[in-house]
């Protein structure tokens, strides 16, 4: 009976533990048929999974990037994308990356972390991954894995670490979901998530990262995450989150090191209690729209290592308790340069993608930096230009043992830098320019150290010194390239570095070691010094650049600044605005054969230009214009391979333009203007391809103008004034043709010549007409009139005004008023600025128009209404018939039409001519066939209108806007942007007009009180309450213009009415953004068409256009480089 007991209870035993291993095995065998799955859904184009192979490597838990616990079960997949090299074995090796990709990350200025192209997984993720019961760690980070994460994964009850950074994965985050209930780490970094973070994330509670940068998340930040108290780094930047930052931080903060809301469109204040967090280290919030102070309270945050605020709208003093933060390495409170998305790799390598433009940041303070600031002992970084600084310069910077870069650019501080930082032997940058520092420089500063030293635009005089140093403690190009590390400090170090290398207009030679000194702008004096670099740093093949221009410097040139030149890469030398004098030494291509850029404009130089700057090889740009130079162009400079520009203007050259110009292929810029050079132009100068601008005038050329100007696509300026030509000016196809003016003429006008209607003849007044038709033979030649004919023209002219006059006053006193403003009898004069290939006629006008019938109109304007006119088959104007009686008299009249002639640009109307008199003033325009933009608008529905016609539109507005605001001398404000006045052609490319009628600025800001011009809905809030008007009264209302273009609404809709009184189209835009629907304010189309984070940008932009605040709106050159960040990839 035992015995039969004892068997049974075996049988039992064995059976169970056959059972068991059974169960066991098929547990097994499923999990690696999850693997193989998994494997199967990727591609594996560099054969990162080759060891999963269950024929030559059965044992599953041996696989790459494969853990298992003690019963084979797997707990840990891993496999970083590119962080991983094949050995000849065939199996993929961890290497060194790996281990350096930490959980706590650094997303400055939009930087990312990546990985190399080689060794990533393609492909969806398998949802049986979800059946890993006992999966701990899912850590696939960078790799191209997209679609959306499968539901199943949220069901994983053991896992604490889901990885997924820097993938493709789309779809929006789960509402609900039954696992994940022991996460620690989840990131999903830098993906294309959409939606909103869920409440049901709230259940993290253990959570200790939360990592959800660089997706399309919309929404306010979730009360929760105030919650989690383990939380350790929390990372939101780089989505496109509102409403305020949460009040409850400081509540369960302890652990909590790093927080990033960076580049989101929070609003608000920052929260005091952010002071709670006694273990923050890094602190990102710039790039927001926050407002307010920064409080106090932060300097209750001991461990701060970085703290950036940048780019918002903060107001106040800095608060001093800032100084408390013993530890703070970078301190950023404003910065003009702005982030942009880009790459860190995996070996911790860093690369910056410069836009073409920078825009401007906004924040504006009070006062000064405190001294309990300046003497931090940690800080390596102190940025702050341009934030309404004033006061003295500091001049307590004791604790600066480890300052490398300081930036108070652009502020009102004044006081001397004389023996302020001596004491900082590791200052690499120093940027104190456009403030109002006096007194001398130092012998003992170390500028001779500094990679970039900027005093540029202050009131320093003096000397400037032979510097003492003859050592650095260490050279350092501050890595203008790429970088071997984690130190979010250098990272700041690297990328501003970078930042203002590129912000440089200067052709530099692509070494990465760059040196760049600026003394310009101030008023020192003496002779040129030698070069001030240590001669330890000319070992390395630099570039470097020396910036004295607009200075005092006298003496010869170039003195003792060439000394070293040959022991660089490069040599970048502006000593322009100076009174330098003398020779420029015959053996210049020998003394500097480094030379790539040299200004020496506006000085006193003598002489000829000697021939061998021919063998200046690596110059790109030469400007010697505005001295006192005679003698020939030299043939030599055909040489120069590389030459982009050329400028010998205003001086005493003569001779010809030597034929061998023609082979310099890189050239854009010729200006020989106000010479004596005579000779015809060479034909040779059509097969310069690049040629942008070319200025002749005022010399002695005589001979044709070469036709074929027109086959030189980028030529934007022909001007050939004051000279002996003849011939037509060719507008490259871009004026009045056949079919009417359908784009922007390109060239510079040639002269001016005046159309006198006294008869049905047509005759010519001025000088020689050239583009004008051939003068008839009443023509009158000016130099062959004796004294006796003139003095009989001048009798006559004279009778003929009296009696004129006597007419009108005998019409005035019968009290007789003619039934038009056309039918006065009076000379009728047209002035033409641009020959359109017929006479132009005011006959001709007033027939074309239908003497101004309602049937030509085709819009109203502020100052007029504009009418389309042929005035012979297939010539097409439009002719501005404005009210007389806006401006002050014909003569105030001509001088404003006179500076509107010499207003050029690509995206401005073309002004082809004008007339003025007592009763009758009309400007002539070029007549663009795709109408005006408020109509495009209207009819859009029925064409496809894409992402990149939109972009075109509002980048051809912005460049003229900015071209009014920054290059017209007295600046230009337009005073009625709006939809009506903004005119396309068939190619949808859009041009400006009804600029320059108000009334123009002088060169400072000085607000004009007027009386308002402009469109109600478009006209700026300061504008309209106070009548004192500013460029940003344009940015104001070209950002309702953006609006609606991206809008199905008016500025003005009647949708609006619902809401409170003065609600508008930007009270709306607003509104929606602040609701998170930032989407509902595109045209469906638009949004279907556009990529999102560019159309949401443009939003962002429209609205930072039209804030209450002036100092906040960009300006027309902010937006302009704002637009071609976001240009489509095709137009690049």
């Amino acid at each position: 009976m035992k015995c039969y007991l004892f068997c049974k209870d075996l049988i039992l035993f064995v059976f169970q533990l056959f059972a068991f291993f059974y169960l066991a095995s098929g547990n097994l065998a499923s999990e690696k048929r999850i693997l193989l799955e998994f494997k199967s859904s990727v591609s594996d184009p560099s054969g990162v999974l080759s060891s999963w192979n269950s024929s030559n490597n059965p044992n599953h838990c041996s696989w790459f990037g494969v853990s298992c616990n003690s019963r084979s079960q797997v707990i840990s997949i891993t496999i970083p994308g590119g962080c991983h090299e094949v050995s000849e074995g065939n199996f993929a090796q961890p290497c060194s990356c790996s281990s350096k990709l930490s959980k706590f990350p650094f997303y400055g200025f939009g930087l990312r972390r990546s990985a190399c192209s080689k060794g990533k997984l393609v492909g969806n993720l398998s949802p049986l991954v979800g059946k890993l019961t006992e999966l701990r760690v899912l850590s696939l980070a960078f790799n191209d894995i997209g679609g959306e994460i499968p539901l199943e994964l949220w069901g994983l009850q053991n896992l604490e670490e889901l990885d997924l950074e820097g993938n493709s994965l789309t779809g929006k985050l789960p509402n609900e979901f039954v696992g994940l209930r022991n996460l620690r780490v989840l990131n999903l970094g830098f993906n294309e998530l959409e939606g909103e973070i869920p409440g049901s994330f709230s259940r993290f509670v253990d959570l200790e990262v939360l990592n959800l940068a660089g997706n399309n998340l919309k929404g306010s930040m979730p009360s929760y995450v105030g919650s989690f108290h383990k939380l350790k780094g929390l990372y939101l930047s780089n989505n496109q989150l509102n409403g305020p930052m949460l009040e409850n931080f400081g509540s369960n903060c302890r652990h909590l090191e790093y927080l990033d809301l960076s580049w989101n469109f929070l609003v608000g204040s920052i929260p005091s209690s952010l002071g709670n967090c006694p273990q923050l280290r890094t602190l990102l919030l710039f790039s927001n729209m926050l407002d307010g102070v920064i409080p106090n309270e932060l300097g209750q945050l001991h461990k701060l290592e970085i703290l950036d605020v940048s780019r918002n709208n903060l107001s106040g003093l800095i608060p001093m308790e800032l100084g408390n933060c013993a530890q703070l390495s970078v301190l950023v409170l404003s910065n003009l340069f702005e982030p942009v998305l880009s790459e860190q790799s995996s070996s911790e390598e860093l690369s910056f993608r410069l836009p073409l433009a920078t825009t401007d940041e906004y924040n504006h303070f009070r006062g000064s930096i405190p001294m309990r600031i300046t003497t931090l002992p940690k800080l390596k970084v102190l940025w702050v230009p341009r934030a309404n600084l004033e006061g003295k310069l500091a001049r307590n910077w004791s604790g600066c043992e480890n300052l490398e870069m300081v930036n108070l650019a652009q502020n009102r501080f004044s006081g001397e830098i004389f023996g302020v930082f001596n004491g900082c032997k590791k200052l690499q940058h120093l940027d104190l320019s456009s403030n109002r520092l006096t007194g001398e420089l130092d012998d003992k500063l170390p500028i001779p150290c500094m990679t970039l030293f900027d005093i540029s635009g202050n009131l320093m005089s003096g000397l400037i010194p032979k510097f003492n140093q003859s050592v650095c403690p260490g050279f350092s190009s501050l890595s203008y390239g790429l970088l071997q590390t984690r130190d979010p400090a250098f990272v700041y170090l690297s990328f501003f570095a970078y930042k203002t290398r590129h912000a440089m207009i200067f052709p530099f030679s692509g070494s990465k070691a760059v040196l760049i000194h600026n003394f310009g702008g101030n008023s020192f004096s003496g002779s040129l010094p030698g070069l001030p670099v240590v001669p330890t740093r000319l070992e390395k093949q630099i570039d470097y650049a020396f910036l004295a221009g607009g200075n005092k410097l006298t003496g010869s040139f170039p003195g003792s600044l060439f000394g070293n030149c040959n022991k660089l890469h490069g040599l970048i030398a502006d000593v322009s605005k100076n009174r330098l004098s003398g020779h420029i030494p015959f053996g210049i291509g020998a003394i500097c054969r480094s030379l790539r850029y040299l200004d020496v404009s506006e000085n006193q130089i003598t002489g000829l230009i000697p021939r061998s700057f021919g063998y200046l090889k690596s110059l790109v740009f030469l400007d010697l214009s505005r001295n006192k130079l005679r003698g020939p162009v030299p043939e030599a400079l055909h040489q120069l391979k590389y030459l982009k520009h050329i400028s010998l203007a205003s001086n005493n050259l003569t001779g010809s333009i030597p034929s061998s110009f023609a082979q310099l292929r890189s050239l854009e810029v010729l200006d020989l203007s106000s010479n004596s050079l005579s000779g015809e132009i060479p034909q040779g100068l059509l097969d310069l391809r690049n040629l942008t601008s070319l200025q002749l005038n005022n010399n002695k050329f005589s001979g044709e103008i070469p036709s074929g100007f027109s086959n030189l696509k980028s030529l934007s300026m022909l001007e050939v004034s004051s000279n002996d030509l003849s011939g037509s000016l060719p507008l490259n196809g871009n004026a009045v043709n056949h079919t009417g003016v359908r784009k922007k003429p390109l060239l510079h006008s040639h002269r001016v010549f005046s159309l006198s209607v006294r008869s049905a003849e047509t005759t010519f007044t001025g000088s020689s007409q050239i583009g004008a038709a051939s003068p008839s033979s009443n023509t009158i030649d000016d130099q062959s009139l004796d004294s006796i004919e003139i003095a009989s023209i001048a009798s006559a002219s004279a009778i003929v005004s009296v009696l004129l006059v006597l007419v009108i006053l005998f019409f005035y006193t019968r009290k007789w008023v003619p039934m038009s403003r056309v039918q006065v009898s009076e000379t009728r004069e047209i002035t033409a600025f641009v020959d359109i290939g017929v006479p132009l006629t005011y006959e001709a006008i007033v027939q074309a128009t239908g003497n101004f019938s309602a049937g030509k109109c085709i819009g109203n304007g502020g100052f007029g209404a504009t009418y389309k006119a042929e005035i012979a088959p297939g010539t097409l104007v439009a002719v501005k018939r404005l009210a007389v009686g806006r401006f002050q008299g014909v003569q105030q009249f001509h001088a404003e039409v006179k500076t509107l002639e010499t207003m050029r640009h690509p995206n401005l109307v073309t002004l082809i001519g004008y007339h003025a008199s007592e009763t009758e003033m009309f400007l002539i325009y070029n007549y663009l066939s795709g109408g005006n933009l408020e109509n495009f608008i209207k009819v859009r529905s029925t064409r496809a209108v894409d992402w990149k016609i939109i972009h075109k539109i509002a980048s051809d507005v912005s460049h003229a806007l900015a071209y009014l605001h920054d290059q017209c001398n007295p600046k230009v404000l337009h005073r009625d942007v709006k939809p009506s006045n903004i005119l396309l052609d068939d190619d949808c490319n859009a041009y400006l007009s009804d600029f320059g009628l108000s009334r123009l600025l002088g060169t400072s800001e000085t607000h004009a009180t007027t009386g308002v011009a402009g469109t109600f809905g478009y006209v700026a809030p300061e504008y309209a309450m106070t009548c004192r008007v500013s460029e940003k009264a344009d940015v104001y209302s070209y950002g309702v213009v953006l609006l609606e273009l991206i809008s199905d609404k008016k500025a003005l809709d009647p949708s609006f009415s619902s809401h409170a009184n003065g609600f508008n189209i930007v009270s709306w835009a607003c509104m929606m953004l602040r609701q998170g629907q930032a989407k509902d304010v595109f045209t469906a189309r638009l949004w279907d068409s556009g990529p999102h984070d560019h159309l949401v940008e443009l939003l962002h932009l429209a609205i930072t256009c039209t804030v209450d605040s002036l100092s906040a709106r960009p300006t027309m050159r902010q937006v302009v480089r704002r637009l071609k960040r976001i240009q489509p990839s095709s137009v690049r």
